[in-house]
């Protein structure tokens, strides 16, 4: 917090501040029930009428009277990551989207419109990548007409956390009744240390292409019809693993895309039955070992931010979240 030569505490965070991350100390409680101070860091995203509103790293929004507010003052940015590849937002982000490549996608200024019959959010959402080019209001009205035509609903496609990401445009979103729907983490690792993992005595098999034994394995979609085989099998370098199981369907596959020096790893799934075994750590690294032998020297992954078995399991293999995303909703008719 911001303090004085004489001790005191201090606001020194204005509405010119907008956009820049801060950190501020703030009164919780009635004086009644025993007044509390509380910490809140993120980027100050907006402050009108007497309240102001602080983005955090996670996309959690926290709403503060600006009367409650005991201490402010800019922040430096995050300190830099002690593990994990070095990366920039818009690298990494480019990377995701394309180891998700819709069916067709169409650009509104700076954002991508993406769509791929309603399988998974990822091909089926705008990527803001800059300025749309007209309001953000206006540029959504444009983003639900071309997901109506399409019989789809629309959804926005946001980050935070890192340098250069959008907490400016969820609060905007959030403004015009947008909902925050799923949230999720971007993990990054170094790829040769998960290819050296031990698989055990498992035999993983890697293909460039999956069959339907692997598609039901996978069950993340009603009906697989072109738009799933579209989007799972297009990318810059893109294989398949499956561990086999004693009946027609795998007890584990993978998916990973190779994309200069990134491997994407996506789409691991183990049986329920087959859990605690290692099989998804066999899964990546195999995985590893041939994004290796392709050139890749980085990793990342997906994972959303309930899933906390997995968010355990990535963890174990060394993979640090480097931002979150989110996918916003439009509002209901």
């Amino acid at each position: 917090m911001e303090i004085t030569g004489g001790g005191r505490l201090e606001v020194r965070v204005t509405s010119d501040d907008v956009g820049k991350r801060v950190s501020v100390r703030y009164v919780t409680g009635s004086a009644s029930a025993g007044e509390r101070f509380t910490d809140a860091v993120g980027v100050l995203t907006s402050w009108n009428d007497g309240v102001i509103t602080i983005t955090r790293k996670s996309g959690e929004t926290v709403r503060i009277p600006e009367l409650r507010l005991v201490a402010g003052k800019i922040a430096p940015p995050a300190p830099a990551r002690r593990r994990g590849p070095a990366a920039t937002f818009p690298e990494l982000s480019r990377a995701a989207a394309r180891a998700w490549q819709p069916v067709e996608s169409e650009r509104l200024g700076g954002w991508t419109l993406r769509a791929a019959d309603g399988f998974t959010r990822r091909a089926n959402s705008v990527l803001p990548e800059g300025d749309p080019g007209l309001p953000v209001a206006e540029a959504l009205e444009h983003v639900r007409k071309w997901y109506a035509d399409r019989e789809l609903p629309a959804y926005v496609q946001t980050a935070t956390g890192a340098e250069g990401t959008q907490e400016l445009l969820c609060a905007e979103l959030e403004r015009l009744g947008w909902t925050r729907e799923i949230s999720a983490e971007l993990r990054i690792a170094a790829l040769a240390p998960l290819a050296d993992r031990e698989p055990g005595p498992v035999e993983v098999r890697l293909s460039r292409t999956f069959d339907e034994p692997w598609l039901r394995r996978y069950q993340r979609f009603s009906g697989v019809g072109p738009a799933v085989r579209h989007v799972l099998g297009t990318g810059p370098s893109v294989w398949f693993a499956s561990v086999a199981g004693t009946g027609e369907v795998p007890d584990a596959i993978g998916r990973c895309v190779v994309d200069g020096r990134w491997a994407g790893f996506l789409a691991v799934e183990v049986a329920p039955e087959a859990r605690r075994r290692g099989l998804a750590t066999a899964v990546m690294a195999a995985l590893a070992g041939r994004a290796l032998d392709e050139g890749a020297s980085a990793a990342w992954l997906q994972v959303e931010a309930d899933n906390d078995g997995a968010r355990a399991l990535y963890e174990g293999m060394d993979f640090a979240v480097h931002h979150h995303y989110h996918h916003y909703r439009q509002p209901e008719a």
